[in-house]
């Protein structure tokens, strides 16, 4: 079913079958999501409850939030980065999954605000956020809203290290769980998916064979 008469703001909706192919592509290569999702669509543990994604608009946080849905989330997606928004993907998911996606790709500094606002009017309950910047602003200008989010989860480090900074000062009103300290994460994103990414820039810069290269690693962080 087609729905798309609730509030949005995207590139175009006429991307959401190419966006739709992308999301489908990515599930594939899920197995463990895929599972969780089934899981999910028989236990439905977030019925009635309300879910904010700010996060990268791409087409791995599409399955997550698709994910979330089976689960009986009512879901919103917001961009945490405008630099790496699909705008095909959040087509699809306005059109084809009923999920309400405000990004769009290259937007400004006060269209990223206003998703944030959005995002924040929603009223979530739970929180999946990339960077902070919703949580802190539900902290700094909406503390009434604190009171009814059961907690969220914070995938970078910079995100991680705000956090760390509101507990200490006392200001964190909810639990939220860092992403990063989870050996699954750490291994397969942070470790194997940065040395793969890191292949891949250098190929895209450089524009030139690996063969019979020297490389030289300098650890770092």
């Amino acid at each position: 079913m087609v729905m798309t008469d609730f509030k949005c703001d995207i590139k175009d909706i006429n991307l959401a079958e190419q966006g739709e192919n992308q999301i489908q592509w990515a599930l594939k290569d899920m197995p463990v999501l895929k599972q969780i999702q089934k899981r999910f669509e028989a236990e439905k543990p977030f019925k009635g409850l309300r879910l904010a994604a700010c996060s990268h608009v791409t087409k791995e946080t599409a399955a997550l939030c698709l994910t979330m849905q089976a689960g009986g989330a009512d879901t919103i997606l917001v961009a945490s980065n405008p630099l790496s928004t699909q705008d095909d993907v959040a087509a699809a998911l306005v059109k084809y999954h009923n999920i309400p996606v405000f990004a769009m790709a290259g937007e400004t500094v006060e269209q990223y605000k206003s998703h944030i606002y959005e995002a924040i009017k929603f009223q979530p309950d739970l929180i999946i956020e990339d960077g902070c910047d919703l949580v802190s602003a539900i902290h700094v200008d909406y503390p009434e809203l604190a009171e009814k989010v059961t907690g969220s989860t914070e995938e970078t480090t910079t995100g991680i290290i705000r956090l760390q900074a509101m507990e200490k000062e006392g200001k964190l009103k909810f639990p939220a769980v860092g992403v990063n300290t989870s050996l699954t994460k750490h291994l397969y994103d942070n470790r194997y998916g940065t040395g793969q990414s890191t292949i891949d820039g250098i190929l895209r810069a450089a524009n030139i064979l690996i063969t019979k290269k020297t490389a030289v690693i300098s650890k770092y962080g």
